[in-house]
């Protein structure tokens, strides 16, 4: 386990974040959701300590203690006050070398995830994402939500989820630590009987999901039909991975796009047409085949109007060189974002834990801002060329609406 320790001045407050190698992308495929499973029955119980002991002693310290599920790996994620350090940080340890795993908590568990999944699917830009990242996708690792599918974690019973659970100590792991922590808290660590054994098995693991690039689609558009008068446009690609060095080119064609009141979206579809409810760009980070999705949220009368502005926004980044005074803007907006996603303590540990997880340095964002100021026009557009041709669209409407879309996607 690789220990960093980020020493600010947060007014005795800390955040731990530890970061273990290979989430939802790693499930079986008949068993989408047992990462998921796994890392919230973890909290429940963990090596003396039952589920109400466990909330007890981080809820005394007026502390939290979470564990969330990503497609690229596991989260743990503490925040307390740094007296309680020493009280709190060995359940890290036990979470990962001796989670109890008690059937009935394991059953209740089940019970949320399935509500959950209900409820996100009430969502109709859920539908429509869901839609877009199954075409793109297909049955690969990226191709299911983290949460599962109902079906799958129906079928997923304890004796399954042990196997996983005892593969966590021999996975890579990072564990960042950023605020106001005891001095010694690195060397506690690595001698406590709670994490003995992590700090000597971060080798290699085995993905049993290979990630390959994506095949020729059969299709370019996927349809969801409901009773609606809302329209959800999805228009996107898989693109290269977050330590490729032309992701950069791609964050600033996203910031280009869908950042702020200035971007390009903003101003074709809300300033100058007027035809939209929400628009924006979803580009996360990922270890493989970001996703680089155009979205935008419009009514039924504008549904054909507004997929024609987002293709043209499409072509235009593909077609033509950002201007000097826009690729100046750009670059102050991609600093802005990165300084504001760096605010807290909890951000910055979790940034950099996700970071190292994904296999870089955890200098990586000084080496990019120091090659912003190289950037031209002309590799943004070659990037775009690249990577951006032929994007794939998923619809959420009604019948009458997907029919005219359909008609016009296909002219």
């Amino acid at each position: 386990m690789n220990i960093i320790l980020d020493k600010l001045d947060s007014k005795n407050i800390m955040s731990a974040k530890l970061w273990i190698e290979d989430g939802s992308r790693n499930d079986p495929k008949d068993k989408k959701g047992i990462h998921q499973l796994l890392s919230s029955t973890m909290l429940r119980g963990c090596g003396p300590y039952n589920n109400k002991q466990i909330a007890e002693i981080v809820e005394n310290c007026g502390a939290n203690l979470n564990c969330d599920t990503y497609e690229d790996g596991l989260l743990i994620s503490l925040k307390c006050v740094e007296t309680d350090a020493y009280k709190l940080l060995p359940l890290i340890g036990w979470m990962i070398t001796k989670p109890i795993l008690q059937i009935d908590q394991f059953e209740l568990e089940k019970d949320l995830t399935i509500k959950a999944i209900k409820r996100q699917k009430e969502s109709t830009y859920q539908l429509a994402f869901d839609g877009w990242r199954k075409m793109v996708y297909g049955d690969g690792p990226y191709g299911h939500d983290p949460l599962g599918s109902i079906d799958d974690i129906n079928k997923i019973n304890k004796e399954h989820i042990l196997p996983i659970a005892s593969s966590l100590i021999h996975r890579k792991k990072n564990l960042v630590i950023s605020g106001k922590f005891p001095i010694n808290l690195k060397n506690y660590i690595e001698n406590t009987i709670e994490f003995k054994g992590i700090s000597n098995h971060n080798k290699a693991f085995k993905n049993i999901n290979k990630i390959e690039t994506p095949s020729k689609q059969r299709s370019s558009i996927c349809t969801r039909s409901l009773n609606t008068k809302q329209v959800i446009l999805l228009l996107g690609k898989a693109t290269i991975r977050y330590d490729n060095k032309s992701d950069i080119l791609l964050r600033l064609l996203s910031c280009y796009l869908g950042y702020g009141m200035s971007s390009l979206l903003f101003k074709v579809l809300r300033e100058k047409y007027g035809v939209v409810y929400e628009a924006g760009i979803y580009h996360p980070i990922r270890e493989q085949q970001t996703p680089f999705i155009m979205h935008a949220s419009t009514s039924e009368e504008k549904g054909i109007i507004t997929l024609q502005l987002l293709r043209e926004c499409w072509e235009k980044v593909i077609n033509s060189e950002i201007s000097p005074e826009e690729l100046d803007l750009v670059k102050i907006k991609y600093r802005g974002q990165m300084a504001h996603s760096l605010q807290s303590i909890s951000q910055r540990a979790e940034h950099k834990a996700h970071l190292l997880g994904i296999g870089l340095t955890k200098d990586h964002d000084k080496e990019i801002l120091q090659r912003l100021e190289s950037i031209t026009s002309k590799e943004i557009k070659d990037a775009a060329n690249r990577y951006l041709k032929n994007p794939l669209l998923s619809v959420c409407s009604n019948k009458e609406v997907i029919r005219k879309i359909l008609k016009d996607w296909k002219a």
